[in-house]
């Protein structure tokens, strides 16, 4: 490497998450701040939600309810 072209480097490095997790990582500035981190992140903590919206997922199934009725001839199971 060049000298006095890179910028210091920190090998431990802190990041403070909101949640209060603190992880030590080598990065270019010494202390840094999140909102959120793999501890506190819905995805990675399993408690992630499933949102539905308009009710696509009802549209989608009886779509493929249709579909399979034409190709049968049958009529669908009405759910309640």
């Amino acid at each position: 490497m060049k000298k006095d072209i890179h910028p210091k480097y920190f090998p431990k490095a802190k990041i403070a998450c909101a949640c209060g997790n603190i992880l030590e990582v080598g990065s270019t500035t010494e202390t840094m701040r999140v909102d959120i981190c793999a501890k506190c992140h819905p995805f990675y903590t399993g408690k992630q939600k499933l949102i539905d919206k308009a009710g696509r997922v009802e549209k989608f199934q009886e779509r493929i309810a249709k579909a399979a009725q034409v190709k049968t001839g049958k009529k669908p199971a009405k759910k309640s």
